[in-house]
């Protein structure tokens, strides 16, 4: 049982947008997660994600959470977990695990994850952090490598 928890927190973390179709089960009890999870519960898992993330040597002389704080979230991600499994998406979550697996938790926490990224990935910061990237390449090296995959590049402006 703690190995699937864990596993879900893992996919949770990762939200892995590549993961392999699931079943109807599955599917589901991922829409029972999505749905019941609230605005509130997102901001909870994607601030646990990033403070797990910010315990790697290599980012986290970068940030100042402390480790109260990433057993904070992690009692808070816990709690939003359990609440969805054992009680809002309890028959759900019981038929995906009987008919599917336990691998219907990671999947399933999978989808959450996601979903609780989309607003921090489509916030405006955000998106004009991630834009910046295009400043610092090479651009024309960039255009040879679309150029010869067969991939049109845009015409220059006039």
């Amino acid at each position: 049982m703690k190995r699937m928890i864990l596993m879900g927190a893992l996919a949770a973390a990762l939200a892995a947008p590549g993961m392999a179709s699931a079943g109807v089960y599955t599917d589901d009890m991922s829409k029972c997660l999505v749905s019941s999870a609230t605005p509130a519960d997102n901001d909870i898992l994607v601030k646990w994600v990033f403070a797990a993330l910010s315990a790697h040597p290599s980012v986290k002389p970068m940030t100042t959470v402390t480790q109260a704080q990433r057993e904070e979230y992690s009692r808070a991600a816990v709690k939003i977990m359990e609440r969805l499994l054992l009680q809002a998406c309890r028959k759900q979550s019981i038929m995906a695990i009987k008919v599917e697996g336990s691998s219907a938790v990671e999947a399933s926490f999978g989808v959450l994850g996601q979903v609780a990224f989309r607003g921090l990935m489509t916030d405006p910061g955000t998106m004009a952090q991630i834009a910046s990237l295009a400043t610092y390449m090479d651009r024309p090296a960039w255009e040879g490598l679309m150029k010869e995959a067969g991939v049109p590049t845009a015409a220059p402006a006039k």
